[in-house]
């Protein structure tokens, strides 16, 4: 992978981890400001209260899985690995990089990771 390419990826995935920071940040006040609320009058408000708060934790995680891959991703940039397939160790198609910045597998092993899950 060229220079430029490298230099391309990590200025995409900076940008993403940062978005993902802000949205982490505004999620987890937004959580806590619902822990905290006694505005819950009745039972119905309780039940939008307790779905809405399910939907923002599971949004949270998925955010946080998002920012763990991308952390590994720029680790790897460091140390020179990046873009390379964690299974079959050629390199992850660039097509493939430019919609998943953090891909760990090329394409073909993506589809064999996921047909038989660790």
């Amino acid at each position: 992978m060229r220079e430029n390419d490298i230099y391309y990826f990590k200025q995409m995935l900076e940008a993403r981890r940062n978005q993902i920071l802000k949205n982490i940040d505004g999620s987890t006040k937004e959580l806590n400001d619902l822990h905290h609320s006694h505005e819950v009058m009745d039972e119905g408000d309780f039940a939008a209260v307790s779905a809405d708060n399910m939907v923002n934790e599971e949004i949270l995680s998925a955010q946080q899985r998002e920012l763990r891959e991308i952390e590994e991703a720029l680790s790897k940039i460091e140390n020179k690995t990046y873009g390379i397939c964690e299974m079959c160790e050629e390199p992850i198609g660039m097509q493939r990089l430019k919609v998943k910045p953090f891909a760990k597998f090329c394409i073909t092993c993506r589809h064999i990771a996921e047909k038989n899950p660790a």
